[in-house]
C-alpha cells in the first residue's frame, strides 16, 4: 500500500493536476479545486527530528509520528472520548487508524470528511459502499478516497461498528468560517488539499470554492482544533440558502430529508458545517455517478440539474450553518 501512495504522489499527469480550469475540452469536468490532486513534483518535507508543538496542547511528536497512517495524533485528549483501537492505532498492515485522517474527534478536512456527529448507521453503510465499489469518485487518482477503498476492503465489521459508534458519539464542533470576497489568497496545492501562499498575492475567485488551513503548521500536524476559512463568490450564502429551501426550479428542498437546519434527519447526514469542497465533490458524484450506493436512489434525480455554480452557493450555504 505505502508503495501506491508513493506512485501516486509522484506519477500524475499534468493533466489530472491543473483540470478544468486550464482548458480541460469537457466543460463539465471534475474542478480542479474541488478535486485538488498533488503536484508530479510534489516533495514532503524531510523529517529534521525536531519535536513538534500545538497551542493548548502538551503533546509532542515528530514528523514521521505525524505521518504514520497508523497513529491518530492526540493533541486534546480531553476534547474526546478514550479511542478505540481502530481510531487510534488502526490495524496493521492493511487498516489505517481512522483518527489518522479524521482526526481524533472526528473533524477530518476538506481533502477527506468530518465524520464526528454522523449516524453510525450511515457510517457503516459507507464503508460497505465503498468495499461493494457503489462509491467511487470522479478523480479516481486522489489518495484519500483510495485508502477508504483499500480500508473498506480489510476492516472488520467489529471494527466498523466500534469505528461507527465512537465518531458517531462526537460533538462536532464548528471549525470553518466562510467568507464571501471576490479575491482569494492564491492557493496552491498540498496534502491532496489547498492552502495559501505566503505573502499577498490574490486572484478572481471565479466559479470555485477556496477552503484553506487558518495556519498550515497546525493543520498538517493533525491538530483537531485547527480552523478552515472557505472562500466562496459574493452572494452564495443567500443564494444557497434559497437552493436549500426551495430548490429554486433546480433541485428538491433539502430539509425534506436533511432536516430544516440540515443537522440531518435519523439516518441523513448532516450537512450544517461541513466542509464546503467535501460537499461539492459528493453533490458532484452523485450527479455523475460515481457515487451510486443506496443514497443516489434520493440524490442522483435531486442533483441532476445542478450546475457548479448552485453546487458551490448549496455548500457555501451549508457550511455556514452552525453543526
Amino acid at each position: 500500500m505505502h508503495r501506491l501512495l508513493a506512485t501516486v504522489v509522484l506519477c500524475l499527469p499534468l493533466t489530472a493536476v491543473l483540470g478544468a480550469e486550464t482548458g480541460a475540452p469537457d466543460a463539465d469536468a471534475p474542478p480542479s479545486w474541488a478535486y485538488p490532486v498533488n503536484p508530479p513534483d510534489f516533495k514532503p518535507a524531510v523529517d529534521d527530528g525536531s519535536i513538534r508543538h500545538v497551542p493548548g496542547s502538551t503533546q509532542a511528536y515528530t514528523l514521521s509520528q505525524l505521518r504514520d497512517f497508523f497513529l491518530a495524533p492526540d493533541w486534546h485528549p480531553d476534547d474526546h472520548p478514550v479511542m478505540p483501537d481502530v481510531v487510534a492505532l488502526g490495524r496493521k498492515p492493511d487498516v489505517f487508524a481512522c483518527g489518522f485522517c479524521h482526526r481524533a474527534d472526528g473533524s477530518g478536512g476538506p481533502e477527506n470528511a468530518n465524520i464526528a456527529g454522523l449516524p453510525a448507521a450511515y457510517i457503516v453503510q459507507q464503508l460497505a459502499e465503498f468495499k461493494s465499489g457503489a462509491r467511487k469518485t470522479s478523480v479516481p487518482s486522489r489518495l484519500p478516497p483510495q485508502a477508504m477503498i483499500a480500508v473498506s476492503m480489510a476492516v472488520s465489521a467489529d471494527e466498523i461498528d466500534t469505528a461507527a459508534a465512537y465518531f458517531s458519539a462526537l460533538k462536532p464542533r464548528a471549525n470553518i468560517t466562510v467568507v464571501e470576497t471576490a479575491l482569494v489568497p492564491k492557493p496552491y496545492v498540498t496534502g491532496w488539499h489547498m492552502a495559501a501562499l505566503p505573502g499577498n498575492a490574490r486572484e478572481p475567485i471565479d466559479r470555485r470554492i477556496i477552503e484553506v488551513p487558518e495556519n498550515l503548521e497546525r493543520f498538517v500536524s493533525r491538530d483537531s482544533r485547527a480552523r478552515l476559512i472557505a472562500y466562496v463568490p459574493l452572494g452564495s450564502v443567500e443564494r444557497g440558502r434559497a437552493l436549500v429551501a426551495g430548490g429554486g426550479g433546480r433541485a428538491v428542498p433539502c430539509a425534506g430529508c436533511h432536516g430544516p437546519t440540515l443537522q440531518g434527519l435519523g439516518a441523513i447526514p448532516p450537512l450544517a458545517g461541513r466542509s464546503p469542497t467535501y460537499l461539492v465533490r459528493q453533490l458532484y458524484d452523485f450527479k455523475h455517478g460515481a457515487r451510486a450506493g443506496s443514497g443516489s436512489i434520493l440524490m442522483q434525480p435531486t442533483v441532476e440539474r445542478l450546475e457548479i455554480e448552485d453546487m458551490i452557493s448549496m455548500a457555501a450555504y451549508a457550511a455556514s450553518l452552525p453543526p
